[in-house]
């Protein structure tokens, strides 16, 4: 047996407390933290292959959809995965396995990004367009029902103190895979402005969607008790019960609406950036690796940071989204020609690490802090309180079409600065739901 020098040691020790946390003390813990870690890798490089907020505005670029379009593509992703959220949760209750619900989703997510190939390689401009913002639609519904049941899986599956990492680890493979993804994009795509390759992208997403749903199936969920059903009204009731009742969740509520200026802007710098650059397809390939280098830069930090304070993990990312926005906006003014370019790829490497802190923050403060038995419940009201607010965000293209995306970039940066002091006023997640 070869044993580690002891300036190896630290380093190895570190690194097996990422793949396996000291908390997993169980094989069936550990069989399900591996699996979780597999099916969201997968999940996280599809996510960037079918991008609603990189890949699909170049692709309705590349077909020559209204430009107007490309401020819904968000919108639409966060109402259609948030919103029906409440009213799935009553009835995921009644599973003695919830894991189930996630892999219908993951299928069903798998066959909408299929049905988009055709849509777009086939009907009209306009038509095309539209199509892709319902199939988006329904694609988010269908990850929304199973974003409720991942949240309660992981609460049952994963011990506390291990699942910041478990989501970091997660986000860090789906990021150095990507990584992979954006470099052989940007070898062999170059300028070209065709529709195939990225329809190729979406394809391929759909098949990771497959390979996940099927990682998600074996994890080892042991069985809940059955829970009464219940109506999505009787759901909104008592969400707005627990906000009533509890300070820290209505504090929380409130940062994690203004932390959707982080997560709406990439579509804006996507769209300022092909106003500048020409959108060939060589520089999306390069910010879809400046995004996926984001992933594995930020996660291992994001998630080690999390399991000891979600609350700081929020402030910290949302300020890195109003600096990207100063960023974005100074760049131009600066540099010119190829050194923009390159120098761009730094404003999606800001807001990257700044999206992966807020996700993986807003998800592990409210596991963290949520009451084991209505972890359900407070996800989905919050989801769908946010999902409804997220339509307000089409706002911001009525600025981008009033004032030109600059001005809405302005505004996403004003936001993130709000959101940022909105989280610091935000009690720790284990304080989240104490009354006194």
């Amino acid at each position: 047996m070869v044993e580690a020098t002891p300036g190896a040691a630290g380093p190895l020790r570190r690194l097996a407390d990422i793949l396996l946390p000291k908390q997993i003390d169980t094989p069936q813990a550990a069989r399900a933290y591996r699996l979780n870690v597999a099916s969201g890798a997968c999940t996280k490089l599809a996510e960037q292959l079918a991008s609603p907020e990189l890949v699909l505005p170049w692709l309705l670029g590349a077909i020559g959809a209204p430009a107007g379009l490309v401020a819904l593509l968000v919108p639409a992703k966060q109402a259609g995965s948030l919103v029906p959220q409440l009213a799935v949760s009553g009835r995921i209750r009644r599973l003695a396995r919830r894991k189930w619900a996630w892999v219908s989703a993951a299928a069903a997510q798998a066959l909408l990004l299929v049905a988009m190939i055709p849509a777009a390689a086939l009907l009209p401009t306009a038509a095309a367009g539209w199509a892709l913002i319902a199939l988006l639609l329904l694609f988010s519904a269908a990850s929304g029902c199973g974003s409720v049941a991942f949240q309660d899986v992981t609460g049952k599956t994963v011990p506390g103190g291990a699942r910041g990492r478990m989501l970091a680890t997660r986000a860090a493979v789906g990021g150095a895979l990507t990584l992979a993804a954006g470099a052989a994009m940007r070898a062999t795509l170059g300028e070209t402005v065709e529709v195939l390759p990225l329809l190729a992208l979406v394809g391929a997403a759909a098949l990771l969607w497959a390979v996940s749903a099927a990682l998600f199936a074996a994890i080892p969920e042991p069985a809940s008790e059955p829970g009464e059903v219940r109506d999505a009204l009787a759901e909104w009731r008592r969400g707005v019960a627990a906000l009533r009742r509890y300070p820290g969740f209505r504090r929380f509520l409130t940062a994690r609406a203004l932390l959707l200026a982080v997560e709406v802007a990439m579509p804006f710098y996507a769209l300022h950036a092909h106003g500048l650059l020409g959108g060939g397809a060589a520089d999306l390939g390069y910010f879809v690796l400046a995004v996926g280098l984001a992933g594995v830069v930020a996660s291992p930090f994001w998630g080690r940071l999390a399991d000891g304070s979600a609350r700081r993990v929020m402030i910290v990312s949302a300020l890195l989204g109003a600096a990207s926005a100063v960023l974005a906006l100074a760049l131009p003014r600066l540099l010119h020609g190829d050194a923009l370019g390159w120098a761009y790829g730094g404003v999606f490497l800001v807001l990257g690490i700044a999206l992966a802190g807020v996700r993986l923050g807003r998800k592990t403060y409210l596991v963290d802090g949520a009451p084991a038995d209505e972890r359900a419940l407070f996800a989905a009201f919050s989801n769908t309180l946010v999902g409804l607010l997220s339509m307000m965000a089409a706002g911001f293209g009525l600025l981008v079409e009033a004032g030109g995306v600059e001005i809405g970039i302005v505004a996403l940066g004003v936001a993130g600065a709000l959101a940022a002091w909105a989280s610091l006023a935000m009690p720790e997640a284990a304080r989240m739901t104490s009354t006194g």
